[in-house]
């Protein structure tokens, strides 16, 4: 038989015998729905917990544990009240019954003692801790086995017997005071392992991953809560405060129980099963809050209603004055109780609410690449506590880290980006920052080992992240642009230096050459009037030639023919000199605005350029086609082409893209190894007419 129908089928004997004890017990002692609902529920509880782990998580021991636990509660209830019915009715099995109900309520708390040990797995956290294990067992054997044989009456449970039953299977009296030190010191030794078993837990914790964690925090949790259940009550019994019948320590009492027997299978079985849904910073911050409020309202209650009641005024004024008191102590107490559950949840650290106020409020005031980027880092990095945090920015196939914290942290070199997905960022935690879907660049912090990454941290990171899109948007548009004005002012430089250089080297010299010449030929007009005519020839000849350069270096300002012709007869013009064979497709485009037929003619020649230097084509075709107030353009070649992905396409390309971008157009590049390339742009125009 597997662990699962195991589980399951002590579920079922779990639920038959809580059915059996609601009915024996309701002959035995009448109807008690209170009663009975918190019993039942409570013995459900475990039963159902332990089967559910079992079945989700065959290994894990826990399950069996509560199943156990549930099994052995509901065989003492049955056992306890048909003792007691038995005893009121003279039925057969007294005794059996009796003892049955006695090793029941042993064997029900038992397996408790086990519990941090074990948990969340199911094993111990090491090898090391597996002889603590087996010490704990032999001790809860020696316990069970103890209680089964002691001599003398019996204690049966949850049971209420008005008269003694002996032990069925007692061992001679003159061995009592043995088997009952026998019995103290296992019980002892039990107790001693599972507050040892806490250190287990502790290391557990230290070296288990972000899931496990979180689920071992939850029953921390709830083992802080029960341990100040108890201090608190035995503190007050302990300076008479309040005896150990008053109202709080009833309270105490009944909080511990709840529990005990509801709280501790409730946590696990959402530790286990669902812990992914629950943040447990959360419950944290709201439990120790509203317990600040209600112990200092209580203690301002019991100052007015005792300490100044029975000094100053009678009960009942004393009662108004202390309701008063409480009243008006209440906002500022939730203010200190709001701080102190913040603090000790988030420590030094900034609430999230804190971090993404300030954030929204910084983002609405700037988007100054100086002040938000550092900021974000900052804020997420001491919100997160994280050793370090960056704001990285995605500038074409790169991400590149535009800001970090703190300011001192190692620069990191940039990151390759492969089509629209995160890149890898080694061991740090990377939350991707998206605006309509495009990847702008991502937020990535590094922690400690000993405080890492918790859902709390990993859902203020994402908030931040999904807020930064827009801010990371405008910074992209601001560098683009800053990078924009450096080509256009470097591109500008580099004209007026080759424009510069091919007047000196060329225009310049030929005009001083005719000067000199001319000089020349003045000074023969009467020695040699013939050789000064030939002169004269010679250097009409040499100025048409200067001419034409003039005019070419003014080509490559602004074509004449473009002006005059317009693109088709000027890419025409153009397509004659190419080396490269080029057909031109017009398709009847007319005349545009001075700007549109600029950039489209300089995009085309740059193509030509690219052509003619790298592709290694046989041919180029160049198409032109209006439609829909758009005017296109596309160059294509056979040739061998290049991939696009690897961020290689040169400065050229880069400039007819800023060229078409400053007037509202678009470029896009299509190539592949082997498959030519394909150039096409696109801008709004209307028909100059």
């Amino acid at each position: 038989m597997n662990q699962r129908r195991i589980a399951w089928t002590i579920w079922g004997l779990s639920v038959a015998f809580t059915a059996g004890y609601v009915v024996v017990n309701s002959l035995a002692k009448g109807v008690n729905i209170g009663e009975y609902a918190f019993t039942v529920f409570a013995v459900l509880l475990y039963s159902t917990v332990g089967a559910l782990i079992t079945s989700r998580q065959a290994a894990n021991r826990v399950g069996l544990l509560f199943a156990w636990v549930g099994l052995s509660a509901s065989i003492s209830l049955f056992a306890g009240s048909y003792a007691t019915l038995a005893q009121q009715r003279d039925l057969p099995l007294l005794a059996a019954a009796a003892w049955v109900g006695r090793v029941g309520f042993v064997a029900m708390f038992g397996p408790l003692a086990f519990l941090f040990l074990i948990f969340p797995t199911g094993r111990p956290p090491s090898r090391r801790w597996g002889w603590l294990l087996r010490v704990m067992l032999v001790a809860y054997a020696v316990v069970m086995i103890g209680f089964a044989l002691t001599p003398g009456p019996l204690e049966a449970g949850f049971a209420e017997l008005p008269r003694p039953v002996a032990n069925p299977i007692g061992l001679p009296s003159s061995w009592k005071l043995s088997i009952e030190a026998i019995t103290t010191v296992t019980g002892l030794v039990l107790v001693l392992g599972a507050v040892t078993s806490v250190l287990s837990l502790i290391q557990r914790y230290r070296r288990a991953a972000r899931l496990e964690r979180q689920q071992i925090r939850w029953l921390a949790f709830l083992g802080v809560f029960l341990g100040i259940v108890l201090l608190l009550s035995f503190g007050l019994i302990a300076t008479g405060a309040i005896n150990d019948q008053g109202i709080v320590s009833g309270l105490a009492f009944y909080a511990f129980i709840i529990g005990v027997f509801l709280g501790i299978p409730t946590v696990c079985g959402i530790a286990i099963l669902r812990h992914g849904l629950w943040d447990l910073d959360v419950v944290v911050k709201k439990t120790v809050q509203y317990g600040v409020v209600a112990l200092v309202l209580v203690a301002v209650f019991l100052v007015f209603a005792i300490g100044v009641g029975r000094t100053v005024i009678e009960a009942d004024a004393s009662t108004i004055v202390a309701s008063v008191a409480m009243g008006i102590a209440f906002w500022p107490v939730v203010r200190l109780a709001r701080r102190a559950a913040d603090r000790l949840v988030y420590g030094r650290r900034a609430t999230p609410y804190e971090v993404l106020s300030e954030f929204a409020e910084r983002v609405g005031g700037t988007y100054s690449i100086e002040d938000v980027l550092p900021r974000m880092a900052q804020l997420l990095g001491e919100a997160t506590g994280a050793r370090a945090a960056r704001v990285w920015l995605r500038i074409g196939n790169e991400m590149r880290a535009e800001a970090s914290w703190p300011p001192d942290v190692p620069t990191t070199p940039n990151v390759a980006v492969r089509g629209d997905e995160l890149p890898d960022f080694g061991d740090d935690d990377a939350f991707e920052v998206r605006h309509q879907g495009e990847l702008l660049g991502a937020l990535t912090v590094s922690v400690a080992a000993n405080d890492p990454m918790n859902p709390t941290k990993d859902k203020l990171a994402r908030d931040m992240a999904a807020q930064a899109g827009l801010v990371l948007r405008n910074v992209r548009l601001i560098q683009d642009l800053r990078e924009s004005r450096r080509r256009i002012v470097s591109a500008q430089d580099e004209r007026a230096r080759t424009l510069e250089r091919n007047i000196h080297d060329g225009a310049q010299q030929q005009l001083v050459a005719l000067s000199v010449k001319l000089r020349l030929a003045a000074g023969l007009l009467e020695r040699d009037p013939a050789k000064a005519r030939a002169m004269l020839e010679e250097l009409q000849g040499q100025t048409t030639e200067t001419l034409e350069d003039l005019r070419d270096l003014a080509r490559g300002i602004y074509p004449p023919l473009l002006a005059d012709k317009g693109l088709p007869a000027a890419l025409e013009a153009q397509a004659r000199k190419s080396p490269v064979p080029v057909t031109v497709h017009p398709d009847g485009v007319g005349r545009y605005r001075q700007d549109v037929e600029s950039a489209v003619y300089f995009c085309c020649l740059e193509a030509l350029n690219n052509v003619a230097k790298y592709a290694d084509a046989s041919s180029v075709e160049i198409r032109l086609r209006q439609s829909d107030g758009e005017l296109r353009f596309e160059v294509a070649d056979d040739g061998r082409g290049f991939d696009t992905a690897s961020g290689n396409a040169g400065t050229g390309l880069q400039g007819m893209a800023d060229r078409l971008d400053a007037i509202g157009g678009n470029l896009e590049v299509a190539s592949a190894a082997g498959a030519g390339t394909t150039v096409t742009g696109w801008l709004p125009v209307a028909e100059a007419g």
